[in-house]
């Protein structure tokens, strides 16, 4: 058995907590229906060279594992759901939230504040800035932000052109009534 070196746990972070596992029963228990817990049988796997900051929590799987590969680093106020598979050599800052069942690849870096829906595939070397939401899956090496995550040369432009949109309406409302106008006196 191989024993795991140099991992890190600041105050407070939680490792193999239970996972967010509900089923909806119609019929509940005779007093109308109910949230029914899944039983969260799985367990955590944190390799070498991992630290896990404060008030962070890593949910243990519903079966199989969750596992933080080699060389992974979190920042504190980080929730990872159950069956997450993260690569090594990634960073993971604070406040981010990963979904179950999401692969997060080699050496992915994800800014403060990223939100990931589950079932996601985040490719080797991705990177998401600062509170992206991720609601889909982000190619090998590509970087996206805002929410919803898009590529960031994309985003710089909208970013950009965005302050600029109010006076574009109004440029585009005094041209509709010009061109009616010229409509009106054309009919006549």
């Amino acid at each position: 058995m191989h024993r795991r070196n140099r991992v890190v746990l600041q105050p407070n972070a939680v490792v193999g907590s239970d996972g967010f596992g509900f089923a909806f029963d119609l019929e509940g228990d005779g007093s109308g229906p109910m949230h029914r817990k899944v039983p969260q049988a799985g367990i955590v796997r944190i390799e070498d060279d991992v630290e896990v900051g404060a008030c962070s929590c890593i949910d243990r799987a519903t079966l199989g594992e969750t596992r933080v590969g080699r060389g992974t680093k979190i920042d504190n106020l980080v929730q990872i759901g159950h069956n997450v598979q993260v690569g090594p050599l990634c960073l993971i800052v604070a406040q981010v939230g990963i979904s179950g069942s999401t692969q997060v690849g080699q050496g992915v870096v994800l800014a403060g504040q990223v939100g990931v829906v589950g079932h996601l595939r985040i490719g080797d070397g991705a990177r998401a800035g600062a509170q992206a939401g991720l609601a889909h899956d982000v190619a090998d090496g590509e970087t996206v932000t805002g929410y919803p995550a898009m590529p960031h040369r994309e985003w710089l432009r909208m970013s950009a052109a965005l302050p600029r949109v109010p006076e574009l309406l109004k440029q585009v409302r005094k041209l509709q009534q010009r061109v009616e106008q010229l409509e009106r006196e054309k009919g006549k």
